[in-house]
């Protein structure tokens, strides 16, 4: 148990960090401005209980009740409006705290249950990126499944959530009481708060933020992914009260290019149907002969939202050559139920493909689900042959959508599309070495056989051809990701012009090209993109890296 929780503690301190949680950070730091200390603390204990609760019961609760699934939604909105005329406007806000009256803080709209309404008023609004381990709570949520497990795990996640955003509350208290102009004018300051929070309500509410959040690029799943060993995933799954199936254990070992994973799962506890001649179900069984793309995805999801141009950009491109898009909708929250709410999103963002809705978390579980965004390709016998879990590699898919459709007959494809890519580029141009994976997930070019999530000590060849990867010294290869252990070697035989390389941790890597030292690389913390080799022309070359322990790479792109 002690594993998961921490597992929960350290997602939620990620999730706090990312681009989710930009439009309630200047409601934090406004809030923990115009108060004391325990105010701030309040504010973020309220938020983080409010979205504990909200995630783990809302949906049951609202539906024993036969109230509208977005109900919390409004009432969020609602007492953050309130709350801002309470700020604004004296007498309004003495009504809102006679209701605190034994334990109200020392003026209008500054006290301690005040600051824990307003938490909770932003934590029913708060829509963090999803992962690993925001699914697993969601999925059991969905499901009924209030395990001691499952509420642990929640407990963990928003406690992690709060250490961040109370840091950034306390900074600003602390700010506050060293201001001269905040102490002196401390009516106005409220008056300030009101305002912010104000106009925050009125981001939420409209959504207007939400390009900023997918424009900032986000490693947060990716990180999650990376502290989430086989053992927590098996916990996960006892969780949703999963179990491995004939598909995911085929998909965990199917490695080589366009592998035949095993036959895609039916479409599973399906509640609506948007997108399809009189919004009738669609079956695979009846797709077959079409190369079928299935797109997990929930609206308020950040990173879904990024890969949605790329997924409706490949459906108008191909779509008459035979590729069908279904984009499964399974909800991340109570509001995301709602299949109005889904419809108009779907209006919003541009969809056009076929949506399934999947509110009961059949399909997701049929799937053996974990993330959103995630893509199944299926060909035109129902194989599975290609998987890509987050964002990133939409040129890795679009090839594969063209080799199946060519495989089934189409001729004169069009030209690929050309929707910009916010994460690592991979090139076009067949002559240069293809991005290179180094989790087992999607390692399908290693000259060594790689044991899967556990260190294990590995010899270099003799030598190594073309657009390979060979692992020398001791490596533990997780899903995503390689961590190198003790004396560890990467060698790459590339065709490039530069060479490209994710690392985070802490540490070095020592680049020599063709035997030549050339340059050492200092990794330092989360996920980033580090240059290996920079030249002019493109070149073949062998590049050794020699990686310090602790160091995890993630996969090579080129230019």
């Amino acid at each position: 148990m002690v594993p998961l929780l921490a597992v929960g503690l350290i997602a939620g301190v990620v999730t706090a960090i990312s681009p989710c949680v930009l439009p309630v950070l200047p409601v934090i730091f406004a809030g923990g401005a115009t108060g004391s200390r325990r105010r701030a603390v309040a504010i973020v204990v309220g938020l983080a209980g409010s979205f504990a609760l909200a995630t783990l019961f809302s949906v049951a609760v609202l539906t024993s009740l036969g109230l509208p699934l977005d109900l919390l939604d409004d009432v969020g909105i609602a007492l953050l409006c309130l709350l801002a005329i309470g700020l604004l406007v004296d007498p309004v806000g003495r009504a809102l705290e006679r209701p605190f009256a034994r334990v109200r803080g020392p003026a209008v709209g500054a006290g301690t249950s005040n600051g824990v309404v307003l938490g909770a008023g932003l934590g029913l609004v708060f829509v963090p990126c999803a992962g690993p381990v925001l699914a697993t709570i969601t999925a059991a949520a969905a499901t009924r499944r209030f395990t001691p497990a499952a509420i642990a795990l929640t407990a963990a996640y928003a406690i992690g959530v709060a250490i961040p955003l109370l840091a950034v509350a306390l900074w600003s208290q602390w700010l506050s009481q060293r201001w001269a102009a905040v102490r002196t004018h401390a009516r106005t300051a409220r008056k300030v708060a009101g305002a912010v929070i104000g106009a925050v309500a009125v981001v939420l509410a409209t959504g207007v933020a939400t390009p900023l959040q997918t424009a900032v690029p986000s490693w947060a799943s990716s990180i999650e992914q990376d502290v989430v060993t086989p053992a927590i995933q098996a916990q996960f799954q006892a969780i949703k009260g999963e179990g491995a199936n004939q598909f995911a254990t085929r998909q965990a070992a199917a490695r080589t290019r366009l592998p035949e994973e095993g036959a895609a799962p039916a479409f599973a506890g399906i509640t609506a149907w948007l997108h399809t001649p009189g919004d009738r179900p669609l079956s695979l069984a009846s797709l077959r002969g079409k190369v079928v793309l299935v797109d997990f995805w929930t609206y308020s999801c950040i990173n879904c939202r990024r890969s949605i141009p790329h997924v409706e950009a490949w459906y108008r491109a191909y779509r008459r050559d035979g590729l069908v898009v279904v984009g499964v909708h399974t909800p991340e929250f109570a509001f995301e139920h709602v299949v109005g709410n889904v419809r108009a999103a779907a209006a919003t963002l541009g969809v056009t493909y076929p949506i399934a809705v999947d509110d009961t978390y059949g399909t997701w579980d049929a799937y053996n689900q974990e993330y959103w965004p995630a893509e199944y390709l299926i060909d035109q016998r129902g194989q599975v042959r290609h998987e890509s879990f987050g964002e990133g590699g939409y040129a890795d898919t679009e090839r594969d959508i063209r080799a199946l459709l060519v495989a089934g007959g189409a001729r004169h494809l069009p030209r690929p599309t050309d929707v910009p890519d916010t994460a690592p580029t991979v090139s076009q141009d067949a002559s240069i070495t293809p991005e290179s994976y180094l989790g087992y997930e999607r390692l399908d070019n290693a000259v060594n056989r790689v044991t899967a999530g556990a260190p294990a000590a590995y010899a270099l060849p003799a030598s190594v051809p073309r657009d390979t990867i060979a692992f020398g010294g001791v490596w533990d290869v997780g899903r995503s990701q390689a961590t190198a252990v003790r004396h560890a070697v990467l060698e790459l035989a590339f065709d490039a012009k530069d060479v490209y390389l994710v690392l985070s941790g802490q540490g070095t890597v020592a680049v020599s090209l063709d035997g030549r030292p050339t340059t050492v690389v200092r990794v330092r913390g989360i996920p980033n993109l580090y240059t290996l080799h920079a030249a002019t022309t493109q070149r073949q070359g062998l590049l050794t890296l020699r990686v310090s322990p602790g160091v995890h790479a993630y996969d090579f792109t080129f230019g």
